[in-house]
């Protein structure tokens, strides 16, 4: 091959508006922008200045210069660069390992110059491709600015209507915290009142107690002394005290004719005027030990009516019921051994003391109206801090949305308070701006958190194109889990994708309006990529 095929490119760039090839020559493979370092009949410097060369060795097919930039268009350096200008594509430089191996690297072939390769130049149905793309991405662009538009209209709208309701509700706060002090004090005031006359009344209701308790007690001793009474001459002696020896006072199992007068007060015998010193001193033994059945509680008008109406209905029917019984009675005998087996363990319950037997009577009229209108001030007085605890609530919330970073302009406030979702083969992904990001199986199983709201998270040009959601759910024996999410601009507001690159640190892709910068025209966007 001759210096002059390898020392010398003939570039034909496709001059877009006549149609007519330009040709400029250059070393092969050295880009347009360094074409004033490679000057014919020249001495050449490496472009790294470690060495000059005469300019015939410049692709020579050996590498004098350590960076390789002597040997643009040959494979002869292992770190040189070929540039591929494809004209009507974009210019690109691939390794110049890559110089005549027998591959298509250049759209415009030049990299397969003296391989006998036959590739085809695709550079203008790649450029043509590539433009239909930009004109694709302009409009999307330009859709999605218009929508972001809109987005920040309503987010400025939405801003003063949620300042409006704030400021409404401060002033519902103040009034209702008025509200609140004045019913306090109705509450207090005829609260007073109320629990004096709710005092009287259980006052009143002990006394009665009281007296119903030491009739009851009378009862009891007058009939532990006509049971002591053996002869019934009148009179408990020691003799007939002596045969109870449930009230031996050491039970010891005997009781002693000292101890029984011990009992009677030192006298050989009294009679029922002097039996309530004694029976002070028994009673708690006697009754133990169920010497006397315990007294039938004190029944209302009501129960007592009740109760005499069923007795007179049951009696009505004895003798049937009774036969009937007869009749059972036979046909359970053969059968006793087996439900002795079944008989359930007795339940203990608990003894009823004589309080239990009675129940307050109602409160009077008067008491009862100081009630009623006591517990109107209360219900009045918690349904009005209800109302503020309520407001309050509204105000806290109203104030952190007013309060979060939607963005330059508030364009991101329409995605607060919504879910979005995306559905693999196996999960089902959740992102809920400003909030969190989880994931379910989708064929049933607990929701995994992926991380809380963090903070916006792009770079210092960009900030509002990165979210970050960390402090998920821990990893087994890892960290917790954290999500980034990744925005780009669409004219739907959708997660199109999500990955695990790290382990429990996952990717989500996501496209919205509001990311969308406002576009340029298709022409400046193509004098961008002159190559097109």
């Amino acid at each position: 091959m001759s210096c002059a095929l390898l020392l010398l490119l003939t570039s034909s760039a496709l001059a877009m508006g006549t149609g007519t090839a330009v040709e400029i020559q250059r070393p092969r493979g050295v880009p347009q922008s360094k074409r004033q370092f490679y000057e014919e009949n020249k001495p050449f410097t490496c472009l790294d200045g470690s060495s000059t060369i005469p300019f015939d060795r410049v692709n020579d097919d050996y590498c004098d210069c350590r960076d390789g930039s002597d040997e643009p268009g040959t494979a002869a350096c292992p770190n040189g660069r070929f540039h591929c200008t494809n004209a009507g594509f974009r210019p690109t430089f691939i390794p110049s390992s890559r110089i005549n191996d027998g591959i298509c690297d250049c759209c415009d072939t030049t990299d397969e110059y003296n391989s006998g390769a036959t590739c085809q130049n695709t550079c203008r149905e790649m450029g043509r491709k590539e433009r239909e793309s930009l004109q694709i991405m302009a409009e999307i662009t330009k859709e999605g600015f218009l929508l972001k538009q809109q987005l920040i209209h309503e987010a400025k709208r939405g801003q003063e209507d949620k300042q409006g309701k704030l400021t409404e509700l401060k002033g519902s706060k103040k009034g209702l915290e008025e509200k609140v002090e004045a019913l306090r004090t109705v509450k207090e005031t005829v609260e007073d009142p109320e629990k004096e006359a709710k005092e009287r009344h259980l006052k009143a209701w002990e006394e009665q107690k009281e007296l119903i308790r030491m009739g009851k007690d009378k009862t009891r001793m007058a009939e532990a002394f006509l049971e002591l009474d053996d002869d019934a001459d009148g009179y408990v002696s020691v003799a007939e005290l002596q045969s109870h020896l449930e009230l031996d006072p050491d039970s010891d199992g005997s009781l002693t004719e000292t101890e029984t007068q011990g009992l009677l007060g030192g006298e050989g015998k009294v009679d029922t005027s002097t039996f309530e010193t004694v029976w002070s001193g028994i009673k708690d033994k006697y009754l133990s030990e169920g010497l006397l059945d315990p007294p039938a509680p004190v029944e209302t008008p009501q129960e007592e009516e009740s109760r005499d109406f069923v007795s007179d209905h049951d009696s009505d029917h004895y003798p049937e019921d009774y036969a009937g019984e007869e009749e059972d009675d036979e046909e359970d005998d053969d059968h006793e051994e087996e439900e002795e087996e079944k008989v359930p363990p007795t339940v203990q319950t608990p003894e009823k003391s004589e309080d239990d037997e009675l129940s307050m009577p109602p409160y009077d009229t008067e008491t009862q109206s100081l009630i009623d209108v006591a517990q109107k001030a209360r219900d009045d007085f918690d349904e009005a801090e209800r109302a503020l605890r309520e407001v309050d609530d509204q105000m806290k919330n109203l104030e952190k949305e007013i309060g979060f970073d939607f963005g330059p302009s508030a364009e991101f406030a329409y995605l607060y308070s919504q879910c979005y979702e995306l559905s693999t083969s196996e999960y089902i992904y959740r992102l809920c701006p400003f909030n969190r990001v989880s994931q379910k199986p989708k064929f049933g199983g607990s929701e995994t958190n992926l991380g809380l709201w963090g903070q916006w998270a792009g770079p210092e040009e960009n900030l509002y194109s990165v979210m970050k959601y960390d402090h998920g759910q821990g990893c087994w024996q890892g960290p917790n889990r954290s999500t980034t999410v990744k925005l780009t601009c669409g004219k739907e507001t959708v997660v199109t994708s999500t990955s695990e690159p790290s382990r429990c640190e996952y990717l989500m892709e996501f496209t919205t309006p509001a990311v969308c910068q406002e576009p340029a025209s298709l022409d400046e966007v193509l004098h961008g990529h002159t190559e097109l």
